[in-house]
């Protein structure tokens, strides 16, 4: 009898769709994958930087808006809702949180924990998101929100630093 996530890894690395939802393999991680998927984000963040805001804005409604889909497809083909390994909503999150951030290591830092705290912890209404809408909706969702509050977090330590 296989591993079962031997087969699973198998599934994700030759299905596009789960190659794209599980953040080129990040979300593969046998620890915190949700944590190592937000590194891929901080890596598109950091690619993006010389694109400008405007951009970099518009990648992040491409990342959400793709993800929908993305991520509501990979949950319908693996049978599982936001299986822990879809960690696209957590790369487009982390995406947007560090828009709000100077390109200040420190504040990257602070972006990155506040991020995966508040995607964690989920308070309201992030938690009331995760369980109510199904589908690639909820699962993006729930970690916008997450990534909002964040970025609210962000331009204040910002606001409070000048």
């Amino acid at each position: 009898m296989k591993d079962p996530e031997q087969n699973l890894v198998r599934r994700v690395l030759t299905d596009p769709v789960h190659i794209l939802a599980f953040g080129l393999g990040t979300g593969l991680a046998p620890f915190a994958p949700g944590t190592v998927g937000s590194l891929l984000g901080v890596l598109l963040a950091w690619l993006t930087l010389d694109l400008g805001l405007t951009t970099q804005i518009g990648l992040a409604v491409l990342l959400f808006v793709a993800g929908i889909w993305i991520c509501g497809e990979s949950s319908k083909r693996l049978g599982v809702h936001d299986h822990g390994g879809i960690v696209w909503d957590e790369v487009a999150g982390m995406f947007v949180t560090l828009l709000a951030a100077p390109a200040t290591l420190r504040a990257w830092i602070l972006g990155f924990l506040l991020f995966r705290a508040f995607d964690i912890v989920k308070p309201w209404p992030i938690r009331d998101l995760d369980h109510r809408l199904g589908g690639g909706l909820g699962i993006m969702l729930d970690d916008l929100v997450a990534a909002l509050y964040a970025a609210v977090l962000l331009a204040l330590y910002g606001w409070l630093m000048t």
